[in-house]
């Protein structure tokens, strides 16, 4: 059968193939476990799991960047073993699977069970989630114009995910018990693993996501079929993550090196230095165009990932902040975490719509640009919560509208970063190492909760009291709001530079068009 012929008998739906949306409603579902989980996570760890710590904010930060960072490089991994063994189907289903586990072992109020759940979320997640994004491109013929729009509709449900989860987890956490929250994540979970295997009843996958071969799965390793021995693998690893997570507490003396360092950032330093030693050597052989390119794919990604470090801060940080900083009345501080995605529901269209017209009157800024304003408000939106401690009341708490600026103004950000980080990245490096470098862009979010672990140590507050809040926590959060708001602004204006003397340096000395100029220059001097 030819490649159009195949596609060509998929069964449609409002023009897109009916499997688009079961795989919407499973991903929809997934991050409905994904985000509701996250929106307790922190307030979980700060009351219940080191509500006996004096460093209970310290080691919460310390947890919460370790699960953020394995959570999203296992994603590397599990797309890995997808690629070369499983196929998306089985690699959906066995993560599915792992992660529903995990959300209700959550729901048991036990530390060695809390450990082995966040461990079983963070191996399901590597094979789940770069799996279901990849299968909807399957889903189109190449070259077809409505795969954008496909996306559009998936990443949609994602959003609405993350905007429903937190609200309902976070309501059910606060009326009935953390377990209730949690258990709500993993029902989410098991729909979405449902509503995929409904998809695959009815057959609206045709063939698509299927082992490369039969042969590699029944291939034997130790003596074991690959089909079973994968699987076998990742339930085994999953003490040995556990492990890592629990082993939060700092390798050496305060003042040394190791002061401020657990297993898993050294780990992650590691990693890090050699993807930057690897690069030099590319960047060594590479020829001057490839050099130029190369260059500033590594820049976006750096900046991106300073991006995300400050964004995820919504998770742990701000949660904190909301809690016993913010004058709550129409929602809890775990529900609040819905804001970021129901801002990007209402601005998403918006915005795309915006970048349409100025393509049209050729004014659409080139990505570099979208890059540094993407900085710059997110700086502004720490900016705003580092102004809120002025309108505090007499308890130490401040105005709810404060924290939706901030959200809407981060929001703002991330719609003029991430949806065109990943295919610059795919464009601007050499094509043998295209696969190498995706894999980074990947990794920059697991190294973002790098970040967000060394912020939220700094930022962390020692007492047992669970009630702590007002002017005994305002100021450490505003200072160090406006420190990130600071460095944030800082890197926008970086950028928006570079991309100036870049341009001047290789198109002959001249700038980009006037209007463009004038627009960045507003945005630096104001």
């Amino acid at each position: 059968m030819t490649e159009s012929t195949e596609f060509s008998d998929q069964k449609q739906l409002f023009g897109h193939p009916q499997g688009l949306f079961y795989l919407f409603f499973a991903e929809l579902w997934e991050r409905f476990s994904f985000y509701g989980m996250r929106a307790l996570l922190t307030l979980y760890m700060v009351d219940v799991i080191f509500e006996k710590l004096v460093e209970r904010d310290f080691a919460t930060a310390a947890v919460y960047a370790s699960y953020g960072s394995l959570v999203y490089a296992s994603t590397v991994v599990g797309g890995q073993i997808s690629d070369k063994i499983l196929g998306m189907r089985n690699s959906i289903f066995l993560g599915g699977i792992l992660m529903a586990i995990g959300h209700f072992v959550l729901a048991i109020e036990n530390d060695v069970a809390f450990f082995l759940a966040l461990a079983l979320i963070i191996v399901g997640n590597g094979f789940f989630k770069p799996n279901i994004s990849t299968f909807v491109g399957t889903l189109y013929p190449y070259g077809d114009p409505k795969k954008d729009s496909g996306f559009t509709i998936f990443y949609m449900g994602i959003n609405i995910g993350g905007w429903i989860a937190p609200l309902l987890c976070g309501w059910l956490a606060y009326k009935y018990g953390w377990h209730y929250g949690f258990g709500l994540a993993g029902i989410g979970m098991l729909t979405g693993l449902i509503v995929f295997w409904t998809g695959i009843r009815k057959n609206v996958f045709g063939d698509k996501g299927l082992p490369p071969t039969e042969e590699v799965l029944h291939k034997k390793v130790l003596g074991i079929k690959q089909g079973i021995l994968i699987p076998v693998l990742a339930v085994v690893s999953a003490p040995i993550i556990a492990y890592l997570l629990s082993a939060y507490k700092s390798l050496g003396a305060e003042g040394t090196f190791f002061g401020d360092q657990n297993i898993v950032n050294v780990i992650f330093k590691l990693i890090g230095v050699s993807i930057l030693v690897y690069l030099g050597k590319i960047m060594y052989k590479a020829t001057l165009d490839e050099r130029k390119k190369l260059f500033v794919a590594i820049l976006i990604t750096f900046f991106m990932t300073i991006f995300w470090g400050f964004h995820e801060l919504s998770g742990s940080v701000i949660t904190l902040f909301a809690s016993r900083n913010v004058d709550l009345t129409l929602m809890s501080a775990s529900q609040t975490n819905s804001l970021n995605s129901m801002f990007i529901i209402i601005l998403a269209i918006p915005i795309s719509m915006m970048w349409t017209y100025l393509s049209k009157k050729n004014k659409n800024p080139r990505t570099p640009y979208k890059f540094g304003f993407g900085l710059l408000f997110a700086g502004i939106s720490f900016y705003v919560l580092a102004l809120s401690g002025g309108s505090a009341n007499d308890n130490g708490l401040v105005p709810f509208s404060y924290l939706l600026l901030m959200y809407f103004l981060l929001s703002v950000g991330e719609l003029f970063m991430s949806p065109v980080g990943l295919s610059k990245i795919t464009d601007l490096s050499p094509k043998r190492i295209v696969a190498f470098m995706m894999g980074v862009w990947f990794l920059s979010s697991a190294f973002a909760f790098q970040v967000v672990g060394f912020i939220g140590k700094q930022l962390a507050v020692e007492s047992t009291d669970k009630n702590i809040g007002g002017f005994d926590t305002l100021a450490i959060y505003t200072d160090g709001f406006d420190l990130i708001a600071k460095y944030s602004i800082a890197a926008g204006v970086i950028v928006l530079l570079a991309s100036l003397i870049r341009f001047r340096l290789f198109n002959g000395g001249s700038f980009p068009p006037a209007e463009t100029n004038q627009i960045i220059w507003r945005a630096i001097q104001g």
